[in-house]
């Protein structure tokens, strides 16, 4: 028994690797293609864990996923791999196309010939699991009830339009070829390893630095926040018993609008940090909150998203662990406590990134 997991050194692929091996001995085969975001760091502490085999490329590459396919012979596939942030696709959208559109369909053929060459005890056992976002439905109004899974699809952006074009394919081959997909659609997630672009990370660790806190707008765009362990749990929940088919929404149930997770932060940061030049003091009244700088909103930017996961907590039985008070206070201390991880990862390009993007 095997799972094979694409993009398992991102952020959420990574962190659902460790979760997988601290509660199963199941083995993994993680491929990736090591973009900017993918970090095998986030994977050093297993690599010398007999369970854990890790593979270099692309989820296009159709002869690379065969020969671990045929290998591995996983009993399913967890498909992480995507170019994820919704910035990056207005300034380069052709990277998504690619990734997340072309790159799902290669894979979805090297998938189904796989299973399609599957005894048939273990061609009903198998799954594809598709990870896909929130985004896909696009904006709500202050006041519409929360997505479910029948929501209209009306993606906004490069980005999520990318990952609905997916998300329509993963259900193609189940309702043209029978592959036995399950799809998750979740709300924005936050915890260790995230690639320091992201609202979280970004203000930690710009707060640290002294530097901008840059808030897209008036700040009053409003997420729900999903801690990644509570991420990870629901998909294992879904692998092992959400319905051949199936949309499951997985959400934190905790509506947030950005400039208050900021504040949340610098209130954090004021605690942890008391001892640093940037917070509060006589000569800095304001401290970590004295960083908040308003920027130009990006374009399009949707203005509301919330998850209604009842689904997945009746048929399933799943619901969060974490408040998203005990999640960003276990988020801040992780980067607190792991700068040395943060410095490598914060290269020239990405400073030049974040430059660009928040002139």
């Amino acid at each position: 028994m095997t799972i094979l997991v694409t993009g398992g050194a991102g952020f959420i692929g990574s962190n659902f690797i460790h979760d997988w091996l601290s509660q199963t001995n199941e083995p993994v085969v993680n491929l990736d293609k090591l973009t900017y975001a993918g970090n095998i760091e986030n994977l050093s502490s297993l690599s010398d864990d007999e369970r854990y085999t890790f593979a270099s490329g692309d989820i296009g590459d159709a002869e690379l996923v065969r020969k671990l396919l045929f290998e591995h012979k996983p009993r399913a596939i967890l498909n992480f791999a995507a170019e994820s942030h919704v910035d990056r696709s207005i300034h380069g959208p052709e990277d998504f196309i690619e990734t997340n559109i072309v790159g799902t369909f290669r894979l979805l053929e090297t998938v189904r010939s796989y299973w399609d060459s599957l005894e048939d005890v273990d061609r009903d056992a198998f799954r594809f699991l598709h990870i896909s976002t929130d985004e896909v439905y696009g904006t709500l109004a202050p006041d519409a009830a929360a997505f479910t899974e029948k929501h209209r699809y009306e993606p906004n952006s490069p980005y999520s339009a990318s990952k609905a074009s997916s998300d329509h394919l993963v259900r193609a081959y189940h309702h043209t070829y029978g592959l036995p997909v399950l799809t998750t659609n979740c709300s924005n997630n936050y915890g260790p390893f995230q690639f320091p672009e992201k609202l979280i990370p970004l203000m930690i660790h710009n707060a640290l630095a002294g530097k901008p806190l840059p808030v897209y707008g008036d700040g009053q765009q409003i997420r729900d926040w999903l801690y990644v362990s509570d991420h990870c749990s629901a998909i294992r929940r879904v692998l092992e018993a959400g319905k051949v088919g199936e949309v499951y929404n997985i959400g934190g149930l905790n509506e947030k609008a950005n400039l208050d997770i900021v504040n949340t932060i610098c209130d954090l940061l004021e605690e942890l940090t008391p001892d640093s030049q940037f917070s509060r003091s006589e000569k800095n009244p304001e401290g970590y909150k004295g960083l908040i700088t308003f920027v130009t909103d990006r374009p399009g930017h949707d203005r509301r998203y919330a998850i209604n996961a009842e689904k997945i907590n009746s048929e399933l039985d799943w619901q969060p662990s974490e408040t998203f008070e005990s999640g960003i206070r276990k988020t801040v201390e992780w980067y607190l406590n792991n700068q040395e991880w943060v410095q490598h990862i914060v290269s020239g390009e990405y400073r030049d990134w974040v430059t660009k993007q928040y002139a």
